[in-house]
């Protein structure tokens, strides 16, 4: 069968499609820009990439004409103000152009929406769910709360929390009851669903057996670990100041932050289970799910992150609206050594950041990436998902991979700090010399004064960082 597969660069689509290659079909990739697209070299054959963007409805004519089935897994983590209509918008968009296709069926992997009083973002998820249920093709919505895994958003919160925290003055959100499921569970019925008749036109809660507080849910996490951890919830914590709580603790940024504190203080627990017995599908327990997680995560095996994800940053771009770096009115430090192993500068150029770090003055880093936390930037928490690769749409740290071929020898990164401008940090090797340029676009006369403060400290880490990085 032919697929159309949106999200194809996401946490749950970088799952799925190998899944569905393995059950013999053929996959239609939607992304928004092809060059964050990697697909794995055992699927390369059973699939074709289009780039379209659901909010422009001229680009939607890139669908093909002859698909038989389709999986939306696009929705907004943002704060933004219209980010409900964006998310009609694009739903109404994806429906009208499926309706002039030969689709069959169209799955939806949208949230738990038992309880009266639903925050914004599963509320944005129900009428997105609404809107492409009128479609003329069968529709099935399948709904999931937390979603456990290595690299999802809710588990690597809940790792950021329960890792540093011995002792925990949360929210009273924290009482709040769900439902967890495990990643491995969600590819599964997302999987076996497809064509399956007796789902056709209906929503189905999907979720694990336990249901939990947030608080039994990193009681559970330390326990897996060994840790003792104490938690004392409070009930003074405003939303927002529950934001700033999970932001300044955890890898996540403020908008998630403020969309999850929204989403937390919902119950979130399965109405029935009968898609279970459909499908016969008998989802694992939260322990079981962690124990996969710590599985992957020490084999350095994790397949997608949410950190990955444009929403993780301070900018929504195409990877390649930024690939040709500016000169005129920037900043420039460049610097050139000889090296003395190509292959083994590139292997050190592409494990940089994360654990390992930047080769040079760490601390103060590690200082930059708290002092952008303290201005509403992302840090340094996020770290990168793998340790050895880097593809471009990748995040290391606060930048973001723009460019990354080993056979080029080149890394190119773009700034997501916190910055009165923008700023590339460029690594490539040339006739046996890395290169090294940072490069800074100033906005205005605060973005000049900014670049000249942090010049003496320029000088003592690049130069470092290129002598590691070179020897």
């Amino acid at each position: 069968m032919k697929l159309l597969l949106t999200g194809a660069t996401g946490y749950i689509g970088k799952r799925l499609l190998p899944k569905l290659v393995e059950q013999g079909h053929h996959v239609v990739c939607c992304v928004r820009d092809k060059r964050r697209f990697h697909a794995p070299e055992s699927v390369e054959d059973s699939i074709e990439v289009i780039e379209l963007d659901l909010l422009k409805k001229e680009t939607l004519s890139n669908i093909p004409d002859d698909i038989d089935g389709a999986y939306y897994l696009v929705h907004s983590m943002t704060a933004s103000d219209d980010f409900m209509e964006m998310e009609h918008r694009s739903a109404v968009n994806f429906r009208n152009a499926l309706n002039n296709t030969k689709v069959r069926h169209v799955i939806y992997l949208s949230g738990i929406v038992n309880d009266h009083s639903l925050s914004e973002h599963l509320a944005s998820r129900k009428n997105v769910e609404d809107e492409l249920a009128r479609g003329i093709y069968h529709f099935t919505a399948l709904r999931a709360g937390i979603i456990i895994g290595s690299g999802s958003a809710s588990f690597e919160i809940i790792r950021d929390l329960a890792e540093k925290l011995p002792v925990m003055i949360a929210p009273k959100w924290l009482m709040t009851k769900s439902q967890p499921i495990a990643i491995r569970d969600v590819i599964t019925f997302l999987s076996k669903s497809l064509f399956e008749k007796k789902v056709y036109d209906d929503h189905f809660d999907i979720a694990g057996p336990d249901v939990l507080s947030y608080k039994q849910i990193l009681l559970g996490y330390a326990k897996a670990r060994g840790l003792k951890r104490r938690i004392f919830t409070v009930p003074v914590m405003t939303p927002r100041l529950s934001s700033y709580w999970l932001y300044f603790i955890t890898s996540t940024s403020y908008q998630l932050a403020v969309s999850l504190v929204d989403s937390m203080k919902i119950e979130v627990i399965a109405n029935d289970h009968r898609i279970n017995k459909i499908l016969d599908i008998t989802p694992i327990s939260y322990q079981e799910a962690l124990e996969k997680a710590f599985n992957k995560i020490d084999s350095n095996a994790v397949v997608s992150s949410w950190k990955d994800s444009m929403v993780s940053g301070r900018m929504k771009f195409k990877v390649s609206d930024f690939l040709d770096v500016p000169t005129h009115g920037c900043f420039i430090d460049k610097r050139e050594q000889k090296v003395t192993d190509e292959t083994e500068t590139i292997n050190r150029i592409w494990k940089i950041g994360g654990n390992v770090g930047w080769y040079s003055a760490n601390w103060l880093w590690k200082i930059r990436g708290a002092i952008d936390k303290l201005f509403g930037g992302v840090g340094l928490r996020r770290g990168r998902t793998d340790e050895n690769d880097l593809y471009a749409g990748d995040a290391v740290d606060f930048w973001r991979v723009l460019f990354a071929d080993k056979e080029e020898k080149r890394l190119l990164l773009f700034a997501e700090m916190k910055l009165p401008g923008e700023a590339w940090l460029d690594f490539r090797i040339k006739n046996g010399t890395l290169i090294q340029t940072a490069t800074f676009r100033p906005k205005g006369l605060f973005g000049r004064l900014y670049w000249y403060s942090i010049l003496p400290f320029h000088g003592y880490i690049f130069s470092s960082m290129l002598n590691r990085l070179a020897r």
